[in-house]
This record gives C-alpha cells, sequence and structure tokens, in this order.
C-alpha cells in the first residue's frame, strides 16, 4: 500500500501509475542543454582521462593474468554490434516504428566478469590497489604494471581486504578482480541474487555473505563491516565516485568505435542510448561520459522493471534518495536481478536532473521475449535484465510522450538518420543450464 499522497507531488498522475505496477514513460523536464547541465557536477572531462590513463598503466598486467584481453592490449572492452534484423523484428512484434539504425553495445561481453560492472567495479580494484601499492613504496606511476602479477604483490594484497554489497554483476567484477590480485574480497548479496554467480564468486576464491533481504539490507551490512576495519575498503555503488568515473571511460572507447565503423554523431545524426537501471551508477557514469562526449547530440533513457523503478520515484517525485518504490506500494522485487533496487542513488540522481532525457519502465515478463528475440534474431544471448534496454527504442517509437520529446527537441527532419544503442549489461557468465531454463520462462 502507497504512503504517498498524489495530490502532493509532482508527476502525481503518472506516480500514481507507477505505484499500480503500470508501464509508463516518463521525460524529464529538468533536462538543459548539456554545457548548463555539466556546469553544475564537480566531475569533469579531465577526471575521466585520468581514469582512462590508469586502465591503459593496469593494461600490461590485464594481459598476463587475463589472457583473454590479450586481443585488446589488455583493455577491457566490448563489441558494437549492428543488429538490424533485430530492428526488424521489434517493429513487427511491438507495432513501433524504429526511425535510423538500432546497434547493441555488448558490456554483456565485457572480459573478465561478462557485465557493464567489469567497467566501474574492476577500475575501482585496481585504483585501490594502485593507491596501496604506491603508498608503501612498491610501485610507481612510470613501472610496467605487469609486475602487479608477481607473488610479492599477491602477499601485500592479502593484508587487505575489499567488501561490497550486491545484487550479483557487481559482487562478480569486484570478487574476481580482487582475488586476482590477492586482497581477501567479502561480497555481501540480496536475496535476490542468482545462485550461479555465488558459486562462480565462491570458485574465485571470494567470500560470499547471504542476506534474506534486499540489495540495500546487503549494502548496509557490508559498508558497516568495512567501516569496522581500517585495512578494508568498501566498494560503495550508491555514492563510489571512482566507480562512476570508471563507467564513464565508456563514451570515450565508444566515441573510437565510432570512428572505426564511420558513425557520424552530430545535429543531424542523433544518438540515442538505452540503458537498464538499478541503483543508477552504472547507468550514471554511462551517461555521464556520453554527453561529455557527445553533448546536445545524445539522448539517453533509462528503463526499470515496473516493480522496482526507484530511479523513476525519486527524480520524477524530486525526492531523489528520500524515497522508496516500498513507498509506492511496490515490492523492489523482479526476476531482472541487476535492477532489483529499491532507493536510488542520491549521488546519480543529482547528476542525472539535468542530463537525462527520461525513463520507462516494464514488466518482467517482457524481458524474456526480449531475450528471446535476440537469440532468435542475432544469435546473441544477453541476461534477462540486461534485454530491458531493447524497451527503450520500442516505445520511444510508438508512445506519445517520446514523440512529443523527439518533436520538442527539433528531431522529426533527422531522426531517419539516428543511431539507436541498447546498452546490454549483462550475459555472458551465464551458466548454459541457467540460459536453457530462461529460454522456456514466461513462454505464451
Amino acid at each position: 500500500m502507497s504512503k504517498i499522497d498524489f495530490n502532493t507531488i509532482p508527476e502525481g498522475i503518472l506516480l500514481q501509475e507507477v505505484a499500480n505496477a503500470k508501464e509508463v514513460n516518463w521525460v524529464n523536464s529538468h533536462m538543459t542543454d548539456a554545457k548548463s547541465g555539466l556546469s553544475g557536477v564537480s566531475l569533469t572531462m579531465a577526471d575521466i582521462e585520468d581514469a582512462e590513463r590508469r586502465l591503459e598503466r593496469f593494461a600490461s598486467y590485464i594481459q598476463v593474468v587475463f589472457p583473454e584481453t590479450k586481443e585488446n592490449n589488455g583493455l577491457i572492452e566490448s563489441p558494437l554490434t549492428y543488429i538490424p534484423i533485430m530492428q526488424g523484428c521489434l517493429e513487427g512484434n511491438y507495432d513501433t516504428e524504429i526511425m535510423g539504425k538500432l546497434y547493441l553495445k555488448q558490456d554483456s561481453h565485457l572480459a573478465i566478469s561478462g557485465s557493464i560492472k567489469a567497467r566501474g567495479g574492476i577500475y575501482e580494484v585496481l585504483k585501490q590497489a594502485e593507491t596501496l601499492a604506491i603508498a608503501n613504496g612498491l610501485l610507481q606511476e612510470t613501472d610496467d604494471y605487469a609486475i602487479l602479477a608477481e607473488d610479492r604483490f599477491k602477499e601485500f594484497f592479502s593484508g587487505y581486504k575489499i567488501q561490497v554489497g550486491s545484487t550479483g554483476n557487481l559482487g562478480l567484477s569486484i570478487g574476481i578482480m580482487s582475488a586476482c590480485l590477492g586482497f581477501e574480497v567479502i561480497v555481501h548479496m540480496s536475496a535476490d541474487a542468482k545462485q550461479w554467480k555465488k558459486d562462480l564468486l565462491r570458485q574465485k576464491g571470494a567470500t560470499v555473505v547471504e542476506y534474506d533481504d534486499d540489495y540495500s539490507k546487503a549494502v548496509k551490512e557490508g559498508r558497516d563491516s568495512s567501516d569496522a576495519d581500517p585495512k578494508s575498503h568498501f566498494v560503495d555503488d550508491e555514492n563510489s565516485v571512482t566507480l562512476f568515473l570508471g563507467y564513464a571511460v565508456a563514451a570515450k572507447r565508444l566515441q573510437k568505435q565510432f570512428v572505426e565503423q564511420n558513425i557520424v554523431i552530430d545535429e543531424t545524426h542523433p544518438l540515442f542510448v538505452y540503458i537498464p537501471c538499478g541503483v543508477g551508477g552504472a547507468p550514471g557514469g554511462v551517461t555521464f561520459g556520453l554527453k561529455q562526449v557527445f553533448g546536445d547530440n545524445v539522448h539517453i533513457f533509462f528503463i526499470e522493471p515496473t516493480q522496482a523503478p526507484c530511479m523513476l520515484v525519486g527524480m520524477a517525485s524530486e525526492m531523489n534518495h528520500e524515497v522508496s518504490v516500498q513507498d509506492f506500494g511496490l515490492t523492489g522485487q523482479t526476476e531482472a536481478d541487476g535492477l532489483a533496487v529499491g532507493r536510488a542513488s542520491g549521488f546519480v540522481g543529482g547528476v542525472m536532473k539535468p542530463l537525462l532525457s527520461g525513463i520507462c519502465t516494464l514488466e518482467d515478463k517482457h524481458l524474456y521475449d526480449l531475450m528471446r528475440d535476440i537469440v532468435a534474431t542475432q544469435n546473441i544471448f544477453l541476461e534477462p535484465s540486461a534485454c530491458a534496454s531493447f524497451w527503450g527504442p520500442v516505445q520511444l517509437g510508438k508512445c506519445q510522450p517520446y514523440l512529443d520529446y523527439v518533436r520538442n527537441h527539433n528531431l522529426g527532419n533527422v531522426m531517419e538518420n539516428a543511431i539507436h544503442i541498447p546498452w546490454a549489461t549483462g550475459g555472458n557468465l551465464v551458466p548454459e543450464e541457467t540460459r536453457k531454463e530462461y529460454m522456456v520462462k514466461h513462454l505464451n
């Protein structure tokens, strides 16, 4: 039952629909031009470039410990794939028109941990390792970081802990990377975390602490445990600037892929990006980076489950992290485990206020249909939560709020040149047996 008085909050009519678990399409009325929006953020392009250089320093080490990254010279990056057959499938199945071309950003296939969390999560672990090693006289920025694979560094890092609260994919990226470096790593996991993710973490050497409660509880317990230990570092998915910047580097990498594939983004060739959203760190960081790189020529939409639209209720109500989906009478439970979050990041919500174009929600049943569609059309497997990204272009082509958005931004005459990118957030590490289960779930 909702605790909210819908007559006294902004977007009360839409949020009443949200509270009734209806699928909605929201346009952010607070979005400004990119220059103005970014001017209010303390972070800048220089911060993204600093993160990019740090990842480059670690590239030689990454190649040694994860040989699958050699073809990318130790950079953890994912393909950008043109998916015209999927585009036709979406148009036919959902009676919509996607003007322009549809590409898939396959963070589902990022090396090491197979999800978008490989960007921010692995980056934060690497930054912590660098900070400790330099502070203790074991490393200089001018060194070849491949030396970090030596036993002396593993022995050194074993005296320190890294902890994180997670529904799954962030835990995987933190756990795998931390254990590889030699840290003692503890992953605090919520009740909705998939068993195979817990099993894989334990196999990689992480300690997994399970809670019969939601994401917020796992984060709180992890933070409290870490705060009590001076040699423990807590990766704060809700408020970490380091995580945020690791995600933001994706925009610079995408810009290079556009050049390689002769894709032009400018006033007459707009870019639309659709990202599944949980607490907000990963999609927020990517959005920040994209706005820095492409400015007003990029339009970004988040997609959330109808039972866990935490960023939507926070932003639309203007109460940000002060309100949860449970306050609206929703459960916060969804089969999209990475999106099962009740309260959005206050830090990210604030940054997104002038930058984000909008948010749409979808019911869980669509996730599995979309998952089967991308396998059938392009032979690409994604986990269900990642498939939420396809709901964005479906809605943009047919729902009135988004049609109005296109008209109000004077994009109607250039939509045939648009590039649409659903951001596939995870899936490569899903075990074969689990994939088979997913493929028959929610079949009509």
